[in-house]
């Protein structure tokens, strides 16, 4: 198989501790959601490509180096620029979570160009081209770059996945998600997220019972008939799959679903009492339909190991899962 291409900004996370700063407790990691979906692809032995901007500096090469030692192809990355864009959040929150803070602005790669970027090259060897919501979040620059990279990947027959990753406090430059999402969507095979990024980003309506207090029943019903809105306007698009993360008190619940040759399937229903990292698990379930679907398995197989990628995602400190795939199947025969 030709490598997946994963698009968009490395970030570095800084999460306080509960007695931050009398404790000095701040740390620090590496993440952004497509570096997270190229780590944990890497480690199940996909090969991957990493397309990003960073500054030309010492910091900088130190992550390069990490991400080769990933097993992550960076010949794509870019060097301009004088920064590498950050966010703070609190210690085992959600990156969702109204307190988080970013630092993205003039950042190397909301300050990216297309002439800095020769898709031919960057394409070169790749079937699979993977993006998120976020980095169109940006700019109306990086945007149109996104816009471009599409372009290129649908012309020469690469598989297109877009994340739906909504984060209402990137939306800053004057244009909605209404107005650019659907035209980058257009262009995507598999789309992830779920029933209200579908609605904020896609116009992908939901049912006024899919309330605050809907039962989980009616959560699949509305995943089911979002999954198939997404498929009937996006003709190119063929996987459509959904997240359901609740908290309750100290723990999760989390079930997932997934739309894929005119069949719906349902994850088993998850729960945890305490969890460690709540970053990233989007981002490793995502990763876990792409393998599934290179590695060509059924799609009730797809589903159960994306799942539960992501779920042991919540017990992992850091941005990016270290569970290798023996492991995560290890988990499915468990749980059976």
């Amino acid at each position: 198989m030709g490598k997946v291409l994963c698009f968009g900004e490395i970030l570095l996370r800084y999460s306080m501790g509960e007695n931050f700063p009398q404790e000095q407790d701040l740390n620090s990691y590496i993440g952004g959601a497509e570096s997270n979906v190229s780590m944990a692809l890497a480690k199940w032995d996909i090969p991957v490509r990493y397309c990003t901007a960073m500054p030309d500096n010492f910091l900088s090469d130190k992550i390069i180096s990490f991400y080769n030692e990933k097993g992550i192809d960076t010949s794509s990355i870019v060097k301009l620029g004088h920064r590498i864009g950050s966010y703070y959040l609190n210690q085992g929150a959600d990156v969702k979570n109204a307190g988080v803070i970013y630092d993205r602005n003039y950042s190397s790669f909301s300050e990216l160009t297309s002439s800095a970027l020769n898709w031919d090259e960057i394409f070169k060897d790749v079937t699979w081209f993977h993006f998120t919501a976020i980095s169109p979040a940006l700019n109306a620059r990086v945007a149109s770059i996104c816009e471009e990279a599409l372009i290129v990947a649908s012309n020469k027959g690469i598989n297109i996945s877009l994340d739906l990753n909504f984060r209402e406090k990137l939306w800053k430059y004057g244009s909605e998600p209404i107005a650019v999402m659907p035209k980058l969507a257009k262009y995507a095979n598999v789309i992830m997220g779920n029933i209200w990024a579908a609605d904020k980003m896609l116009g992908i309506r939901i049912c006024t019972q899919v309330t605050d207090n809907a039962t989980d029943a009616q959560l699949v019903e509305q995943g089911e008939i979002s999954s198939k809105a997404i498929l009937n306007q996006y003709p190119n698009c063929h996987t459509v799959a959904n997240t359901f993360r609740f908290s309750e008190g100290q723990g999760v619940k989390y079930f997932t679903t997934l739309y894929q040759e005119n069949h719906f399937y349902k994850s088993k229903t998850l729960y945890t009492m305490k969890t460690i990292d709540k970053v990233g698990t989007g981002d490793c379930f995502m990763a876990g339909l792409i393998y599934g679907i290179t590695t060509k398995e059924q799609p009730q197989k797809i589903l159960d190991f994306a799942t539960r990628a992501a779920f042991q995602k919540l017990f992992l400190k850091g941005d990016s899962t270290n569970s290798k795939s023996e492991e995560i199947k290890k988990l499915i025969h468990q749980d059976e």
